[in-house]
């Protein structure tokens, strides 16, 4: 068993055929039957069912799915920790919360290509519900991600800073002068929210369960781009975190509600498994996200 034969069985299960994997890896398809049909011989077992052009793995092609994956793990550790002690390379796979994709995160990107030209970083955009198994998998190396402060034996911590959340109305909406917003002032509003599986919906919602609210739901969706388009157009209240909504206040294409209710505690955070190794590229990583969060914070 090679890692190319586990990498190749990696790709046809995330593309569901033999013939997209190939051409994913720029292998000829029949170099990607080989490759599974050797794998297959040498432990014994079938490792996908065939079905028409599509495959779906079996029993087996389940259990090998997580070794193959912290085996793809462990050979972008070796690649990213040996070569090299004063220049690492190699590929860091990152899981990164799409709120932090809005201005603060190309820039930390930006820096840290300079200081590690040969380290390819591969984002990945997490759901906040399903990053931890994926970094016990090792089909993500660290998670850079917008949540309440998440403290779990399994996860270490790397990084932290706390963050906002606001709520953002079109400067025509009747709630947009307003002196003071609070959980009453939401009752029958139309309320623009992220998907099911987001904490910041969870939490607002929590929340006018308490004061006896039932909130009136006018939008659900993970883009923020759709929450303030609608906002924008004075179809509801967007509930999102600040550092999304920077560019149209500026512009004035949006105003953030004066909010004295409950808060909302969130945290920018960097985590991995708790038995990660971080290898010198990673903690450059850490180290420059850091930084500028603590030069940000002087600026403020």
């Amino acid at each position: 068993m090679t890692i190319v034969q586990l990498s190749t069985f990696l790709k046809i299960a995330e593309t569901g055929s033999f013939s997209s994997a190939a051409e994913a890896l720029g292998y000829a398809q029949s170099t990607v039957t080989t490759q599974i049909k050797l794998l297959e011989e040498e432990l014994g077992v079938e490792l996908f069912d065939r079905l028409g052009k599509q495959v779906s793995l079996t029993s087996a092609g389940e259990r090998l799915l997580s070794y193959a994956q912290k085996m793809q793990q462990l050979e972008r550790e070796i690649l990213t920790d040996i070569p090299s002690m004063e220049e690492p390379s190699g590929v860091i796979r990152l899981g990164v919360s799409e709120s932090l994709c809005y201005n603060r995160f190309p820039r930390n990107l930006l820096s840290f290509t300079k200081a590690y030209p040969k380290v390819d970083i591969q984002l990945i955009f997490i759901m906040h519900d399903t990053f931890p198994d994926m970094l016990k998998t090792g089909s993500l190396d660290m998670v850079y991600t917008l949540n309440p402060l998440i403290e779990r034996d399994d996860l270490k911590q790397l990084h932290n800073r706390k963050e906002s959340l606001g709520f953002y109305v079109s400067p025509a909406h009747p709630l947009a002068g307003r002196k003071r917003i609070s959980e009453k002032d939401l009752e029958n509003q139309s309320l623009l929210l992220t998907s099911h599986n987001c904490s910041f919906r969870n939490m607002l919602i929590a929340d006018l369960s308490k004061e006896k609210i039932i909130p009136k739901i006018g939008l659900e969706t993970s883009s923020k781009e759709i929450l303030k388009q609608f906002a924008m157009n004075e179809m509801g209240i967007a509930f999102m975190p600040d550092m999304a909504a920077e560019e149209e206040v500026t512009t004035g294409k949006l105003v953030r509600l004066n909010w004295k209710g409950n808060a909302f505690p969130i945290y920018s955070q960097v985590l991995v498994h708790k038995d990660k190794n971080i290898n010198k590229a990673m903690q450059g990583l850490v180290d420059i996200i850091s930084e500028k969060d603590t030069y940000d914070q002087g600026q403020n």
